[in-house]
C-alpha cells in the first residue's frame, strides 16, 4: 500500500489494541492524505483515542486510482475508509462509526448526545455543494445565502454556548464531523467562488482556531490542493489553477477578526 504512518507516542508493547485505518490517498500524488471527509473524521476520532493511549493507531493511505494487489485481493472494489481491528475489517461508514463508539476502547466517550448540535450541523456540506456547483450563476450573492445563513447559525450558537468545542470544552464526534467540512468550505468556496467566511463570524473563527491547534486535526488535515482536487472531481467543476504542480499548502491561519 502507498504509505503507512504509526502515530508517535503510542505504545508498541501490545498492551493496547492496534487499530488500522485505511484512508484514500491524494488524487494528486497518490501518497499523502487525500481529502475524503469520512476518512478525516474517523482519523480524528481514532487519533484522539491514540493520544489517550487506549489504542495504538496505524494509518495507511491507498491510491484508489492504482490500488495495490493486496488491497484488491482483500477488499475488491471497496473504497476507504476501512477500519481493521484485530484482524476484522469494517467496511461501511455507519458500521465504522458504530464500531468506534461501541467496540474501540474509549470510543464511547466521543459520542455524546446533543440533538441541538446534531441538527445544527446537518446538511451544511450539502448547502456548500449546491453553492459551488452554481459558480457560473451571475447572482453569486443570492446563491451564497443558504450557505451563509447556515454558517451564521453555527456562529451564533458558538457565541451563545461560549465553549471551546460544540458540546463543551472537550472534543466530541460532532467536532470530528464538522471541522473537516468547515475546512472544505473555507478552501473550496474560495477556490471556486472567491467566497470567504466573513470575519464578523467571530465565534466560528475562534472555534476553527481551537481546532487548528489540535494535533488530531493537523495530522489528519489534507493539503489545500487535495481539497480542491477532491471537490473538483466530485462535483465536476473547473479550475484554471495547476494545483498538481504546486507545493502542498495546509491553511490553518486565522484572519484578523471584526471587533
Amino acid at each position: 500500500m502507498a504509505d503507512e504512518v504509526n502515530e508517535n507516542g503510542h505504545p508498541e508493547s501490545g498492551e493496547v489494541p492496534e487499530i488500522e485505518l485505511i484512508i484514500r490517498a491524494s488524487t494528486i500524488d497518490g501518497r499523502r492524505k487525500g481529502a475524503c471527509l469520512f476518512c478525516q473524521e474517523y482519523f480524528m476520532e481514532l487519533y484522539l483515542l491514540a493520544e489517550l493511549k487506549t489504542i495504538s493507531l496505524k494509518v495507511t493511505t491507498v491510491d484508489m486510482q492504482k490500488p495495490p494487489p493486496d488491497f484488491r485481493t482483500n477488499f475488491e472494489a471497496t473504497p476507504p475508509p476501512i477500519l481493521i481491528d484485530r484482524g476484522m475489517a469494517i467496511l461501511e461508514n455507519e458500521k465504522i462509526e458504530r464500531h468506534i463508539m461501541k467496540t474501540v476502547p474509549g470510543g464511547h466517550n466521543l459520542f455524546v448526545q446533543d440533538k441541538e448540535v446534531a441538527t445544527l450541523i446537518e446538511n451544511l456540506y450539502t448547502k456548500f455543494k449546491m453553492y459551488v456547483t452554481k459558480y457560473e450563476s451571475p447572482d453569486t450573492k443570492e446563491a451564497s445565502q443558504p450557505l451563509m445563513s447556515h454558517l451564521e447559525r453555527i456562529n451564533d450558537f458558538l457565541v451563545k454556548r461560549a465553549t471551546r468545542f460544540l458540546t463543551g470544552d472537550t472534543m466530541s464526534c460532532f467536532d470530528c464531523e464538522l471541522m473537516p467540512r468547515l475546512q472544505h468550505i473555507r478552501i473550496g468556496a474560495k477556490a471556486f467562488r472567491k467566497f470567504e467566511i466573513p470575519t464578523r463570524f467571530t465565534g466560528l473563527w475562534r472555534y476553527m482556531s481551537n481546532m487548528y491547534e489540535l494535533e488530531a486535526f493537523r495530522q489528519s488535515c489534507p493539503a489545500d490542493q487535495d481539497i480542491i482536487s477532491h471537490i473538483k472531481n466530485q462535483l465536476g467543476l473547473r479550475t484554471t489553477a495547476r494545483i498538481e504542480l504546486e507545493t502542498p499548502i495546509y491553511t490553518t491561519s486565522i484572519p484578523i477578526l471584526d471587533s
